[in-house]
């Protein structure tokens, strides 16, 4: 059979490719919309932690300068020197003012104040004081405006701990808080990640499935085009790059544009112009990862092309290794590979050097931006106009507020390897078959298997046709034998009568029905087919016989295997039925392999038996087996037969000679030895070659 040579490459898709991915993503978009509440409630709680420590900062840790309350007793935070205070004095009676003031490093504690005088105690503690009326080793005299003179108490370890016991609590209070806010972001991040993990293998279950199905239902002149590496790249590597986008990258978009806004605002809030200081380089930044996108793109389209050849070029010589080794051509062979691993190498390195770049560029843009920030910030807090947990807050926010942006542009890195992949698999799954089966076929209720060929002609490309103008009848029951040269168009035949292939020109009928007209699964079903080379798939000897049709229980298994003469080999190996067979059978014989075939034909009854060269290359011992098999295979059934070994098909009825892609002859044996044409002038080559 003519094949097209197999270098057509899937790298072409031209929809939406979102909108495709869409369809995948709607039946759990319940899910992802969860994702999306948890992302917010995460988000928010990054925003909490930095706010959390300020207020730790300014109100507790700094706040040893807030003015204290004279209370009653029933209102007091503290009891010191038997004076009730209290820091809160919203809606309390308050009777005096209490002050700390700190002056060479050392706390000094002033008591029962007028609210001015406690007033200038802040303002000249926070310029810093100056000047003091007199100082002594436990004491210190500041004058007010009126000249009155206040003293102030040095304050011991002891005392502070008395006097700071409610910043303690506050300080403890914002510790609880800040310990839930961690766990309370620890407990939606990991169920976030669960969900969307959960969610992301669905859908990669989901599509592989699809895409495995489709490629089940393609024709065989896609696998004729189409190296098995290339699709093997689409149902595995390209379908695993997805497997990450919908896992993490779509959520996780959302959740870094949702923090990068969350940080610009509350920033803009808290202080607009320490907030357009870090705003100043955005624009670069956006510049950067726009440019970044558009470069990896492109090379990762690159890329996947590149795997999807390296892997066509292993999956093809591996299958071929034996043949490598018989002609010692492993040497040529590796330099064939080094030559596309190199390829592959140097597309490779392009998309790191893009990464190297891209990474440390964003990270000293960001250092500089912080830098910008503390210094300015640092110039507000001395002037009194910011306060220092408002600068760590912005420090914490510049460090996460461009740790998402740079994120954003790797994921959209790993968006475009996804989106290439996906062009890809879309294009394999929008591949149709060319073999289109009416919307209401007709139906039999049996096939009893009349076979008509009516003025067919077929090619498999263009014009070069493999049969011209062929015409003949098969009756039910009837044995058939095609023969003649390679080329001349006989496992053609075969092909079209399973309609594997469609004709171009003429009509093909089964029982009088244009198989055109009958359903593509009833017509497969129907026949059975014998091939020279016997596939076996990794397995157990009774899965390769019924092929996973589990209505197809183990006795028909054992009866089908003792009709066609394997059963004599299957009960020697050491688990009969359920010996574990290698893939493509190569623990088993040549032999072996041709009896299960038939065993796997017979199981399934069908009305016509399709033999291609199904007795070529067998060792006279085992021939007689199959000979046997075939006697049992071909009662009752229309057979038809493509043999070279003309000695096998002697007692055809019919035997049709083949010349390229024309009948030439027909007839029985003998008929067809008198007429001495073709048929007799192989009969003659072949027995002298016997002889």
């Amino acid at each position: 059979m003519a094949k097209i040579e197999k270098e057509k490459v899937i790298i072409s898709y031209s929809g939406s490719v979102f909108k495709r991915l869409f369809g995948y993503i709607k039946p759990y978009l319940g899910k992802f919309m969860l994702s999306i509440v948890m992302i917010l409630l995460v988000t928010a709680f990054e925003l909490i932690k930095p706010m959390l420590i300020a207020r730790a900062i300014d109100t507790y840790i700094e706040g040893y300068d807030q003015t204290y309350g004279i209370v009653t007793e029933a209102e007091a935070d503290l009891s010191y020197k038997g004076l009730f205070l209290s820091k809160n004095l919203k809606e309390k009676e308050v009777s005096g003012y209490c002050q700390i003031v700190i002056y060479h490093d050392s706390y000094y504690y002033f008591e029962k104040l007028d609210i001015q005088q406690a007033k200038l105690l802040v303002e000249i503690n926070d310029a810093g004081i100056e000047k003091v009326a007199s100082e002594a080793d436990s004491t210190i005299v500041i004058s007010d405006e009126n000249g009155n003179l206040l003293q102030g108490q040095l304050l011991l370890k002891e005392d502070l701990k008395v006097l700071r016991s409610y910043d303690f609590k506050g300080i403890l209070m914002i510790g609880l808080i800040y310990l839930l806010v961690v766990a309370l972001n620890a407990l939606f991040d990991s169920a976030n990640s669960y969900n969307l993990l959960i969610t992301g293998q669905n859908i990669i279950y989901d599509m592989r499935n699809e895409l495995f199905e489709h490629v089940h239902g393609l024709s065989l002149r896609f696998f004729d085009t189409h190296a098995v590496g290339q699709i093997d790249t689409r149902i595995t590597n390209d379908v695993e790059a997805l497997n990450r986008m919908f896992s993490h990258i779509l959520v996780n978009l959302i959740r870094n544009m949702v923090m990068i806004s969350g940080y610009a605002v509350v920033m803009l809030v808290l202080n607009s112009r320490l907030a357009i200081i870090t705003f100043i380089y955005l624009p670069l930044i956006f510049f950067l990862t726009n440019l970044f996108r558009k470069i990896s793109r492109n090379v990762y389209r690159i890329v996947r092309t590149k795997i999807a050849l390296l892997n066509a070029f292993l999956s093809e010589h591996i299958s071929g290794m034996k043949l490598i080794q018989i002609f010692t051509r492993e040497k040529e062979k590796f330099v064939q590979f080094a030559g596309k691993s190199d390829d592959l190498y140097n597309t490779r390195i392009k998309e790191l050097f893009v990464h190297a770049v891209f990474r440390p560029f964003i990270s000293f843009i960001a250092s500089i931006a912080l830098i910008a920030t503390v210094y300015r910030g640092s110039h507000y807090i001395l002037s009194g106009t910011l306060t220092v947990g408002v600068l760590y807050i912005f420090i914490t926010y510049i460090r996460h507020f461009f740790w998402p942006i740079q994120e954003m542009a790797e994921q959209f890195s790993t968006l475009q390897n996804a989106f290439a992949s996906a062009e890809k698999i879309f294009t394999l799954l929008d591949e149709e078959n060319p073999i289109k089966e009416i919307d209401n076929p007709v139906k039999p209720l049996e096939i009893k298997g009349k076979i008509e060929f009516r003025n067919v002609w077929f090619a498999y490309e263009n014009e070069n046709w493999v049969l011209q103008d062929v015409s003949f009848v098969i009756e039910p029951g009837q044995r058939v034998a095609f023969v003649g040269a390679t080329g001349a168009g006989k496992s053609s035949i075969l092909n079209l009568i399973g309609r594997y292939y469609d004709i171009q020109k003429g009509d093909i009928f089964i029982d009088d029905i244009n198989i055109k007209e009958m359903s593509l699964t009833q017509i497969r079903k129907a026949i059975g087919l014998v091939q020279q080379d016997v596939f076996i798939f990794t397995g157990d000897v009774k899965s390769n016989i019924r092929l996973l049709n589990e209505n197809i229980s183990l006795e028909q298994i054992k009866e089908a295997a003792k009709a066609v003469n394997a059963r004599q080999f299957i009960e020697t190996l050491p688990n009969t039925y359920d010996e574990m067979l290698t893939e493509r059978g190569t623990n088993l014989s040549f032999g072996q392999r041709q009896l299960l075939s038939f065993a796997r034909t017979l199981v399934i009854d069908p009305t016509i038996l399709v033999m291609d060269e199904a007795t070529a290359n067998i060792d006279t011992e085992t021939e007689q087996l199959i000979q046997q098999a075939l006697k049992i295979l071909m009662k009752d059934r229309t057979t038809i037969m493509v043999a070279h070994r003309l000695s096998t098909i002697q007692n055809a009825d019919n035997i049709i000679v083949l010349d390229h892609g024309q009948i030439v002859e027909s007839g029985t044996h003998q008929q067809l030895l008198m007429e001495n044409g073709i048929y007799k002038k192989l009969y003659d080559l072949q027995k002298y070659d016997e002889e």
